[in-house]
């Protein structure tokens, strides 16, 4: 048992602030909705944004999973913090003027196809490793560890 949570606490703990996230997102909708007017731009806004964050989570927890269970842990957990910081940000930025929610959204997308490309990577190493016994693991971490930090630039 220990092992297994070893190798996925760091998943759980993104996962968890995530959940967090979403339930403040639902708070900032409700909040708009009770509000005077609920017909509002304001709600509108807040609204949509919700609705645009909670249609990427399940692929963004899918990838972030795949990646971290079929490679390595701390890049796709890394990764997902990113993630959840530039939904942050899209959603906030979707609150004032939906040009601002551009960066985040582009950011956002940028880190699922990272996560992808994890996931990916994972998947052929472990058919290589199956099929002709050539375990590169130990190299992909390293470069995918290197290439995390290059999430980092906008």
């Amino acid at each position: 048992m220990d092992i297994v949570v070893e190798n996925i606490y760091l998943l759980v703990i993104v996962t968890l602030i995530s959940a967090l996230q979403n339930a403040f997102f639902a708070l900032k909708v409700e909040k708009e909705c009770n509000s005077q007017n609920a017909k509002s731009s304001d709600f509108e806004r807040v609204s949509c944004a919700n609705r645009n964050c909670m249609d990427a989570y399940p692929t963004f927890l899918a990838v972030m999973w795949c990646a971290g269970v079929c490679l390595s842990q701390a890049p796709a957990a890394f990764a997902g913090i990113i993630y959840v910081v530039v939904r942050q940000k899209y959603f906030v930025g979707y609150m004032g003027q939906t040009s601002q929610s551009t960066p985040g959204y582009l950011f956002g997308k940028r880190i699922i196809f990272f996560l992808f490309l994890m996931c990916v990577v994972g998947i052929f190493n472990y058919l290589l490793m199956h099929h002709y016994g050539s375990n590169y693991k130990e190299y992909v971490e390293t470069i995918t560890s290197a290439a995390t930090a290059l999430l980092l630039i906008p």
